[in-house]
């Protein structure tokens, strides 16, 4: 069975925007669309529960309201929605499980300025099954969009001290199901003078190496998507700045996060940076 794209919702316009982003992902992989909302009784419901409305059907209604905006969008897409009496971070971790991807929300702070990431999507992200894609409030995806003069990339960070190769895979099939170009980013420390002086290798010399085994990490994937585009960029300095500016022109950044049995779970501080301040949606891609 194919496993679904799965949006959380809980009735924010950014959760309303991550089902809508989820929608066309879905539509793209052919899978179905997974709904799913997490809702507790509280004993002193939140503010934003109406006094005439009761608890229940309150979250009846933002599950509804949800699904029928999906709904008048794509009227041919499989949905299935699901409302979960458990809290957000373990209902959504659960439907991690059984999902392809899983998407959420996030505000934008002052337009491109940055992403608001509240601490539901913080502690999920850092221990989802599945890769997970943060969508910002008003994203407006631009599948097949760009011009000749400037065609719309995937962009996924490379750490050449961990493991990637769930991550790259992650990247090359997103890039092809966008029809998008797949720009490969890995950014490293330049070597201190004295570390050239005592024969190690110059900053030139670590450049060209670090490129040849980005190209080679490209390689093994791309007979796979002979029709892909794909670039391969490796140059000294922070890996944030390199991807943030990178990320202006994409339609989606790539990062990865190791699995940790810890209990609260971790994402690093290059993926961190990015969720927080990345223009365009950002996937994370759990890998061993």
């Amino acid at each position: 069975m194919l496993r679904p794209v799965t949006a959380g919702v809980d009735g924010s316009p950014e959760s309303l925007s991550a089902a809508t982003w989820a929608a066309k992902e879905a539509l793209l992989r052919n899978v179905p669309l997974h709904i799913v909302h997490a809702w507790e009784w509280a004993p002193h419901p939140t503010v934003a529960v109406p006094v005439e409305t009761g608890q229940r059907d309150w979250a009846h209604q933002i599950l509804r309201e949800a699904v029928d905006h999906v709904r008048a969008l794509h009227p041919d897409l499989s949905i299935v929605d699901q409302q979960v009496s458990l809290p957000p971070v373990r209902a959504l971790h659960d439907a991690s499980e059984q999902s392809a991807l899983l998407v959420l929300g996030t505000r934008g702070i002052s337009g491109f300025a940055g992403y608001l990431v509240g601490s539901v999507a913080l502690h999920v992200i850092a221990r989802a099954e599945c890769p997970v894609a943060l969508v910002r409030a008003g994203h407006q995806d631009t599948k097949g969009g760009g011009s000749a003069a400037s065609p719309r990339e995937v962009v996924v960070g490379i750490d050449f001290d961990r493991p990637c190769d769930e991550v790259v895979a992650f990247a090359f099939e997103e890039a092809r199901l966008r029809g998008a170009d797949l720009h490969l980013i890995h950014a490293y420390s330049a070597p201190s003078l004295h570390a050239v002086g005592t024969g190690q290798r110059s900053g030139r010399e670590l450049q060209a190496e670090r490129e040849k085994t980005l190209v080679a990490a490209a390689r093994q994937l791309h007979d796979r998507y002979p029709d892909l585009t794909v670039t391969a960029t490796a140059s000294q300095g922070r890996p944030a700045p390199r991807l943030l500016r990178a990320a202006k022109e994409a339609e989606l950044l790539v990062l990865g996060r190791r699995r940790r049995d810890s209990r609260f779970g971790h994402t690093g501080p290059v993926t961190h940076a990015a969720m927080h301040h990345a223009p365009c949606p950002v996937a994370v891609v759990p890998y061993d």
